[in-house]
């Protein structure tokens, strides 16, 4: 389903939008996140995350804007270069975990699902 155009603002290009207006909240993301095995919430400093032990699989940006989950390192280059109005490389800091981020205004609610339960 085409519902319009924007610029993705990593690189002024244009891009299509499928399902425009029904942008993925964290109300969601929460919802399925609490569904999983051995994964619990946390807040540190502000911001919403689940852990699994002592791992941080999954984070929510202060701002709602964003999600920051595990994706496999060796995939994750592909992914940002293939669709970089979805996705973002991590932070210098963390680089280095198997961790990507996605704009939330981005995807489709199916597309979370399946980045929130793979991670």
């Amino acid at each position: 389903m085409f519902d319009g155009v924007r610029k993705d603002p990593s690189n002024g290009q244009r891009v299509l939008i499928l399902g425009a207006g029904a942008v993925v909240t964290p109300d969601e993301i929460r919802a399925v996140a609490q569904t999983l095995p051995r994964s619990y919430e946390v807040f540190v400093h502000g911001q919403l995350k689940f852990r699994v032990g002592r791992i941080v699989w999954l984070a929510i940006s202060k701002d709602g804007e964003r999600m920051g989950c595990g994706f496999p390192k060796e995939m994750r280059q592909a992914a940002v270069e293939a669709e970089p109005h979805k996705f973002l490389l991590p932070n210098e800091s963390d680089i280095r975990f198997n961790w990507i981020h996605v704009r939330l205004d981005a995807i489709r609610t199916d597309e979370m699902r399946d980045l929130v339960e793979e991670a």
